[in-house]
């Protein structure tokens, strides 16, 4: 999984404050992170125990779909 925050159609909205992906991280506002599915998978246990915020990419292309 990749996720890229200019490719997020949650970009600049409330929801930003909520990611996990800002809440895990600290980075330049053009990285990207990379998450393998290992990862993907410890953060959905993670999300499911309430430690952290569920993630809040939204690719933009399925947001009008």
């Amino acid at each position: 999984m990749r996720i890229s925050c200019d490719e997020c159609a949650m970009q600049g909205t409330d929801h930003c404050q909520g990611c996990v992906v800002s809440f895990i991280l600290t980075r330049d506002e053009d990285d990207a992170v990379v998450v393998d599915a290992e990862e993907a998978r410890a953060l959905r246990e993670l999300e499911r125990a309430g430690l952290v915020p569920p993630l809040g990419f939204v690719p933009r292309d399925e947001e009008a779909g």
